[in-house]
């Protein structure tokens, strides 16, 4: 479980201050809880994303334990430095929106025939409550020929999630290389 501070004031002297001690600013907010200003260990916080398997994180700040999603995060454009991040609480049993990385196995038969994989969708929106949130959609696109494509409609759903994207929104694809 990933451990954090509640921070005390949420000026700008304060959060230079803080993340020149190693902490990543972070703000918590949901349905139902009140918004909470944190802050992280940065190397703490970048090696527990990058080792989770699921879609929540399980955080403590002060006294509080919560499962979250990360929702965005804010880099530097120069030093590509992690600078903040807003976490969106999963409360259990409440519908909410959350944004679902998708994944693509195999090799596309039309990159043989000179064409380029497209994801187009990285990210999909669906209505759901954390316990059945999945955790990517992975897509096969291994028959997927030039001018083919993977439109959210042929993709396969678990019951108990609503999708929040147009049917006919195309999620991957293959183009003719130029």
């Amino acid at each position: 479980m990933l451990e954090g501070i509640v921070r005390d004031s949420i000026g700008k002297k304060a959060s230079k201050a803080l993340r020149r001690d190693g902490y990543l600013i972070a703000n918590i907010y949901g349905k139902g809880v009140e918004n909470i200003n944190a802050a992280f260990k940065k190397n703490e916080f970048i090696k527990a994303v990058r080792n989770k398997d699921k879609l929540l994180l399980d955080v403590k700040v002060g006294d509080k334990e919560l499962s979250v999603v990360i929702v965005e995060y804010q880099k530097d454009p120069v030093t590509n430095d992690l600078l903040h991040v807003d976490l969106k609480v999963a409360t259990k049993g409440v519908v909410s929106n959350f944004m679902i990385p998708v994944k693509t196995v195999g090799l596309a038969k039309g990159i043989k025939d000179r064409g380029v994989l497209m994801v187009s969708k990285k990210r999909l929106r669906v209505q759901c409550t954390p316990e059945n949130i999945p955790d990517s959609f992975t897509l096969d696109v291994s028959d997927l020929a030039v001018g083919d494509s993977i439109l959210v409609r042929d993709m396969d759903i678990p019951e108990n999630v609503r999708m929040m994207e147009a049917d006919r929104i195309a999620v991957v694809g293959v183009i003719k290389a130029k």
